[in-house]
């Protein structure tokens, strides 16, 4: 079956044998973009998140037949080293990673959740971003969600138009 999605802004077309094979593979064994990771293969850790139409999607478990025409972004399309997005700088000032693995999947979760709700509460962050994290550094990455979140209003500042 011939499958055709944007991925990370580029136009993408590929022959895929099996529709419903995981979106991972296809993004890493296919399209050798390494930053989304393998954990559990249930949809139930979270390192394979990334976005399809700006939704978080847990990729392990996500057919890739169901991307036709959809925009995805990965890990590596969030971002660069040169212009990262709010929350990649985040977790960079509050030093959230250890052994790192998880935190693709995290990040993914949290531009999702901003995108959505961009002042999060505690309560907000906690229904929301399911990923586990074997090194747990969910303390710091709760800061790193909320410094995300200022970072993003410093970038997107949300203004009072009267009505003329």
């Amino acid at each position: 079956m011939k499958i055709s999605f944007i991925l990370n802004g580029v136009s993408k077309s590929l022959e895929i044998a099996d529709g419903n094979t995981p979106l991972l593979w296809i993004i890493r064994d296919i399209l050798d973009l390494k930053g989304t990771k393998f954990g559990c293969g249930k949809a139930a850790c979270g390192a394979c998140t990334l976005h399809v139409d700006g939704n978080a999607i847990r990729s392990c478990s996500y057919p890739v037949q169901l991307v036709e025409g959809k925009q995805i972004t990965t890990i590596e399309g969030l971002g660069n080293g040169e212009n990262p997005h709010p929350v990649q700088q985040a977790w960079i000032e509050e030093i959230v990673p250890q052994c790192g693995y998880c935190q693709p999947g995290f990040m993914m979760a949290t531009a999702a959740l901003l995108d959505k709700n961009p002042n999060p509460t505690d309560d907000d962050i906690d229904n929301t971003i399911t990923n586990v994290c074997r090194c747990a550094t969910y303390y710091r990455m709760r800061k790193a969600i909320h410094r995300a979140a200022e970072l993003n209003a410093e970038i997107n500042p949300i203004t009072d138009t009267p009505n003329l």
